[in-house]
């Protein structure tokens, strides 16, 4: 961990616990900041904040005072927290910086960073990334929304490590010096607009993975996504275009069923094990990704003839009676959604619903043609009901929650059936996390048997 003294003395405000504020709040302390903590929840319910204030952190729960912000010299925020946050406003007027922990993890790590981000396929790139780097014995570690905090392992992490870390628009807005040596973002799609108010604010917030590069680094893009074209338009670093349709040799690319990257043959597609085509834009990224670091063919082969996926992702849960369990909890808006009906051919009935952001689901009516049940639950039911109705599909039913619609959907199957659970939603109007509905999913259909 590189020695800074950024925050010595410093006035810091901590913006919300969770896992990323508790660590920021302890990071700051080392570097010798004052450290102020503020959480919405109450005190009392609050383990996390109590645990800090058993180490001299000062704590304030229950609300947002303003007066807060009277000594603050700079703020760390967890990334849920919109910025129409009425403290978060009066600090932008005053012009107190507003950051999220993965500043501070660039700020303290003496490795080098490997910055992923999108609107969908995140994870499972972040993870084939991780695991060909890991494979190839070059020493990687993972950090950032897949859930490992990046000022924690950053902490830990020397020269000789690379963080592969997963970044969320939420992280992206928070930064001002994090520079990763390879960004990628692989797409770019509607989302989190209730947060960002406009899709122009979200792109440039995914777009500020770009800011600090220079020549010395890459950008790996998405040649087919039009949208990600644009926001690397005036990128410094230099540009590794990836695309599945076309022969784009300054990157990865699909020719005669077989993956290249530039003029490189690096394996057969075929022997490739994870599912649905749409992995395939995931895995060319990926691999554009670790060849840029010097990782071997071999390497490469060995993670893709292997590796089938990572839980809540178009997930393979079981078999009952002839009838395929998929759980995809991580569709949490529709362009992921469509994706994930994309890769099967067999009936389906599809498990949606969840947290309402303002938007229809009409986006969806061009992959139901082998959807034959849409079970609903949750805000949007009424929503995702009309559009598969307005489709043509004859079985619509609403249920109460994920573990009715696993019975509900049982019911009205057939053998060689597919159950998909993929809201196209967050998680947020019934449950904690998309793991956690997820989690649910996979135990009702475990008890089917």
């Amino acid at each position: 961990m590189k020695s800074v003294n950024t925050y010595q003395g410093k006035q810091v405000l901590i913006l919300g616990l969770a896992k990323s504020g508790l660590a920021a709040a302890q990071l700051v302390k080392k570097l010798g900041a004052k450290v102020v903590v503020n959480d919405q929840k109450p005190y009392e319910e609050n383990a996390a904040a109590q645990e800090l204030e058993k180490t001299g952190i000062e704590v304030v729960c229950g609300h947002h005072p303003l007066e807060l912000l009277d000594k603050a010299d700079v703020i760390v925020k967890n990334p849920g927290i919109p910025y129409s946050n009425v403290l978060l406003q009066e600090a932008l007027k005053r012009n107190i910086p507003i950051l999220t922990e993965v500043e501070l993890a660039y700020e303290i790590s003496e490795a080098p960073f490997i910055g992923i981000t999108g609107s969908n396929g995140k994870t499972t790139t972040t993870t084939l990334i991780y695991k060909m780097l890991e494979e190839d014995q070059k020493q990687p570690l993972i950090a950032g929304n897949i859930g490992t905090v990046a000022c924690e392992v950053a902490q830990k992490a020397t020269k000789d490590n690379v963080i592969v870390t997963e970044l969320s628009s939420f992280q992206l807005m928070g930064i001002e010096k994090f520079r990763p040596k390879i960004s990628l973002l692989l797409n770019l799609f509607d989302a989190h607009l209730d947060y960002h108010g406009t899709k122009e604010e979200y792109i440039k917030a995914k777009a500020n993975l770009f800011n600090n590069q220079t020549s010395e680094d890459f950008a790996v893009i998405n040649a087919d996504d039009e949208l990600v074209m644009k926001a690397s338009a005036d990128v410094k670093a230099t540009k590794v275009p990836f695309s599945v349709t076309a022969q784009t040799t300054e990157g990865a690319y699909i020719k005669n069923e077989t993956i290249f990257f530039k003029d490189e043959e690096v394996m057969s597609l075929k022997d490739v094990v994870l599912p649905g085509k749409h992995n395939q834009e995931n895995i060319l990224a990926a691999v554009s990704v670790v060849k840029l670091y010097g990782c071997s063919n071999e390497a490469i082969y060995r993670v893709l003839t292997t590796f089938a996926g990572v839980k809540h992702r178009v997930q393979y849960v079981t078999t009952i009676n002839k009838r395929k369990f998929y759980n995809d909890s991580k569709a949490t808006n529709m362009l992921a959604t469509k994706v994930a009906l994309s890769a099967f051919s067999q009936p389906t009935i599809l498990l949606a619903g969840g947290l309402d952001r303002g938007n229809e689901f009409d986006d969806l009516k061009e992959e139901f043609k082998n959807v034959k049940a849409v079970i609903t639950f949750g805000e949007t039911a009424p929503k995702i009901e009309r559009v598969a109705k307005e489709a043509g599909i004859q079985i619509v039913k609403r249920v109460d929650n994920v573990k009715q619609a696993v019975s509900e959907a049982y019911a009205c199957s057939d053998e060689e059936d597919v159950i998909l659970l993929s809201p196209a939603c967050a998680s947020w109007d019934q449950f904690k996390t998309f793991e956690e509905r997820g989690d649910i999913f996979i135990e009702s259909v475990h008890k089917l048997k």
